[in-house]
């Protein structure tokens, strides 16, 4: 099965080259562009893509505001941010609406293409490098209620779902989960499928927000430093 991709971006320039080089991928079709946020809904009702690939700098409807509009929706397709910038706080904001990550313009056409592919799969798009810089520039933005707030959502997980969402806050893997955790890699998947239900979250990435949230300093390092088993 082929992944259905949209691509939503302002500049023609941008749609052109990314419509060569990703369909060029034997698994990858493209089903549609458009070159505002608001042209977004109708081109999903027509298309039913998989993964929108999102400019998040556009004049009228931006696609801030169009990726909140479409993760409400039931069913929505993931959603892969394309941005020129690591971390400010449109991309936080992004990620908070249930962007499944994002890529950089500068960005190899091969990681492009690997990173659709991930998104398309249910992975999301965020190194741990770049965790870090997101953790960081949220670590300055962080308000009481915020952390108030977080702490209390953490606080209603079991002990062992505790642990896993401090771990993938941490910006690791499944398999270094797993490791670090003495357990199998599906017990960590069922984890992290747990603790999305309970909280009501669409992705890992609102997971590593919502720990940052909660304790930006204390919760990771407490981790880092044996307090995660």
């Amino acid at each position: 099965m082929s992944i259905r991709l949209i691509i939503v971006d302002d500049d023609p320039l941008v749609r052109t080259g990314l419509t060569f080089m990703l369909g060029g991928a034997d698994d990858i079709e493209i089903v549609g562009e458009a070159a505002d946020g608001a042209e977004v809904p109708a081109l999903i009702e027509r298309t039913a893509p998989d993964v929108v690939l999102m400019d998040i700098r556009m004049p009228g409807v931006d696609g801030l505001t169009a990726t909140e509009t479409l993760r409400r929706r039931p069913g929505a397709p993931e959603v892969l941010i394309l941005t020129t910038f690591h971390a400010d706080e449109q991309v936080l904001r992004a990620m908070r609406a249930g962007a499944a990550g994002f890529v950089l313009k500068d960005t190899p056409p091969a990681e492009i293409v690997a990173a659709v592919r991930r998104v398309a799969a249910g992975d999301p798009v965020l190194s741990p490098a770049v965790t870090r810089q997101l953790m960081t520039h949220v670590a300055g933005a962080t308000t009481g209620t915020r952390r108030d707030t977080a702490s209390d959502r953490l606080g209603s997980l079991a002990e062992r779902e505790r642990e896993v969402a401090l771990a993938v806050g941490r910006g690791q893997s499944n398999a270094e989960i797993a490791a670090g955790l003495y357990m199998s890699v599906p017990t960590v998947k069922a984890h992290v499928s747990r603790i999305l239900a309970k909280l009501g979250l669409n992705n890992r990435v609102q997971i590593a927000l919502l720990v940052h949230d909660a304790d930006p300093a204390t919760e990771a390092e407490g981790a880092r430093n044996g307090d995660v088993r």
